[in-house]
């Protein structure tokens, strides 16, 4: 039985998207609708969202990979990465609005790869990058670029995630591997909260009701399984390890779970599939694995929806989380890649750059109706 319900206006079928009904003089909506078929109620309606695979915006204004993405207001931000002729490091920034209407910001103020990015209150950050950079970069909701007190330590392949009033860039390396946590608060004012439990790069971040968590990552000689959660008030605890230790690895939030999916464990396979979510409680699960085991992938949330995609071996893959954990498969990416960055705004989500041998500008949209 589907899902969906069709109305005819002028002979043509429209899809119902929101039923209302009338209750006390209130008009409510409709959530649910089932009917009767053979005396079992079958569901003939739902208004929960529907992931689909939207298609191609315009491509970025530069092609590069190991660039990062964050949103701020009405805007998802691609900002930096790595190309393949010289100059090699790029400062290009490109905006796509909630239409998905394609512009280029004021550039980056130094031209850097392997950054991390995350937003707080009215600004999208971007943090580190190589070579070995401490540069932040902050843009408003109308896209106006500043440069608060940079990061208290040069690093490269670092996380970042918000929590409350803070975004917080964790990890990374400058040689050695950082256990440096660098917190701005919504008037881009940094503090240095107390340092990850452990030193390590190529690790993931992503938030879950009051805690911003730091997870994986390459410690000395092997990957590390270590999660460290920041509460709104900066306060460090380390929940349950990952069920995996790994690196290169992507997370993001749906609902009230932090999802921490794929990556690379350091051994043969050299890839994972491996998915370790944690509540608001902070207690940890394990989902149905990915479709595919790969790392270097990125995630981004939409509507209930987190999505993984891409990374290698299996380039094009995406996975879906929604708020229950149950997993779906879209449609893969229209051009297979690793390295690349995600972010989401307005009904979309949008995975851009990467590279499969050559560096791509492509940018593969999923909407969530």
């Amino acid at each position: 039985m589907t899902k969906v319900a069709y109305v005819g206006v002028s002979g043509v079928a429209h899809k119902v998207k929101k039923v209302y009904i009338g209750v006390d003089n209130l008009a409510r909506k409709v959530k649910k609708g089932y009917m009767g078929v053979e005396n079992i109620a079958r569901l003939c309606f739902s208004s929960d969202p529907e992931l689909s695979y939207y298609g191609t915006a315009t491509p970025l204004s530069v092609a590069r990979d190991s660039l990062a993405a964050a949103s701020v207001g009405n805007y998802a931000l691609f900002g930096g990465g790595q190309g393949s002729s010289s100059p090699y490091f790029s400062a290009a920034v490109d905006a796509y609005d909630a239409s998905l209407t394609r512009s280029t910001p004021t550039a980056l103020s130094v031209t850097r790869s392997h950054l991390a990015a995350t937003s707080v209150g009215n600004y999208a950050l971007f943090g580190g990058g190589y070579e070995y950079s401490n540069v932040v970069d902050a843009y408003d909701t109308s896209l106006t670029r500043s440069t608060p007190t940079p990061l208290s330590d040069a690093r490269q392949t670092l996380a970042a995630a918000g929590v409350g009033n803070y975004a917080l860039f964790g990890g990374g390396g400058i040689g050695s591997r950082s256990n440096v946590v660098d917190a701005y608060d919504t008037s881009l004012t940094r503090s240095a909260p107390t340092p990850l439990s452990v030193a390590r790069d190529s690790l993931a971040a992503a938030s879950v009701g009051n805690y911003a968590l730091f997870g994986g990552g390459g410690s000395t000689g092997s990957p590390s399984a270590v999660v460290d959660a920041y509460d709104t008030s900066l306060t460090r605890s380390t929940p349950a390890a990952l069920s995996q230790a790994r690196h290169s690895f992507a997370a993001a939030g749906v609902g009230n779970y932090a999802l921490f999916g794929g990556g690379n464990p350091g051994e043969d396979p050299y890839s994972s599939a491996v998915v370790d979510a944690y509540n608001t409680s902070l207690t940890r699960s394990t989902p149905t694995p990915l479709s595919s085991a790969r790392f270097k992938l990125a995630a981004a949330l939409v509507g209930n929806f987190a999505l993984f995609g891409g990374g290698g071996p299996d380039l094009s893959a995406v996975d879906a989380y929604d708020t229950s954990l149950t997993r779906s498969t879209p449609t893969p990416l229209s051009d297979a890649r690793q390295t690349l960055a995600a972010a989401g705004v307005g009904n979309y989500a949008l995975f851009g750059g990467g590279n499969t041998g050559s560096v791509s500008a492509v940018v593969d949209v999923y909407q969530a109706d």
